[in-house]
């Protein structure tokens, strides 16, 4: 299962490519998809070597030390080690609304960041369960494959509105190279306005598979899927009443989707239903899985 949905991320992020190259081909012709690869790959390389920063900072998190948080930093040694993972940095969110992430590029140069609330409402047995779905994704790879698609989706909405705004004021048509008539110009433009939905779509559902992965990996690092389906049932009651303010290009990292409001189309959303999470762990620990131990 985890082979295929390697396979599935690794296509997605392929069609993200090749969708940043089609509008560099709609923008500016052969010499414009050229352009689009070496963007793509430089939007790669970036999210590769500065993931970690870009998120602490997009979330509001910030480091703390063992001295200022020796109980977090206890906990979250004992699940690394559980996992066979080296020993995140561990990072703060001064928030009410109880959620959780994690970043950086990989398992040498992750990190871990709670919010205060989470830390209030949830007790040491859930607390750990979220950890430990953190360090799921750590494990799973998940972090460097989310911020990459990210990065690419963004890259591509931006680009295209850049391209839409060239075609109002007369940009397109001028280059011989493009000039296919009202056809061409149609369907550059129909690759501008689709694009960055299609980009949109393929990052959502690179999170949302991810997420379920790293259920399952938690729940076995803990040994005890119900202390996840538990903490997850109350992230989602609290998160429903007390927002998290952060950038929403942030929002697919956290262990629940971090806004209120109007329940989004599963299409649209950047995490899978809480209930159907719940439902997944709650199978697990009637199979047995939680009769190993606890962390």
């Amino acid at each position: 299962m985890r082979s295929m949905s390697g396979l599935k991320t690794v296509i997605l992020l392929g069609v993200l490519t090749a969708l940043f190259i089609l509008i560099g081909g709609a923008i500016g012709g052969q010499s414009g998809m050229v352009i689009g690869f070496i963007f793509a790959i430089l939007m790669n390389f970036g999210s590769y070597w500065f993931s970690d920063q870009i998120a602490l900072h997009m979330a509001g998190a910030h480091e703390v030390s063992e001295r200022e948080a020796p109980e977090l930093h206890r906990l979250v040694a004992e699940l690394a080690r559980e996992a066979g993972l080296p020993k995140p940095r561990v990072a703060i969110i001064e928030a009410d609304a109880p959620n959780a992430f994690a970043t950086g590029r990989n398992p040498q140069h992750a990190v871990v960041a709670v919010t205060t609330g989470i830390m209030r409402i949830l007790n040491q047995r859930e607390l750990a369960a979220v950890i430990a779905h953190e360090l799921g994704h750590v494990r799973n790879r998940d972090i460097l494959i989310s911020a990459i698609a990210a990065t690419l989706a963004g890259a591509i909405t931006l680009i295209a509105q850049m391209g839409q705004w060239a075609m109002i004021f007369g940009g397109y048509g001028r280059n011989d190279e493009r000039d296919n008539g009202t056809a061409g110009v149609l369907g550059a433009l129909l690759m501008l306005i689709l694009a960055p939905i299609a980009a949109t779509l393929i990052q959502l559902a690179i999170s949302r598979s991810r997420e379920f992965g790293a259920d399952r990996t938690g729940a076995e690092i803990v040994r005890d899927p119900e202390a996840l389906a538990s903490a997850l049932e109350k992230l989602e009651a609290y998160s429903r009443r007390i927002p998290l303010p952060v950038n929403p290009a942030a929002s697919h990292m956290f262990i629940v989707r971090p806004f209120t409001g109007a329940t989004l189309q599963k299409l649209f959303s950047t995490h899978p239903p809480t209930e159907e999470r719940i439902a997944r762990l709650r199978a697990m620990a009637q199979g047995g899985v939680a009769a190993f131990g606890r962390v």
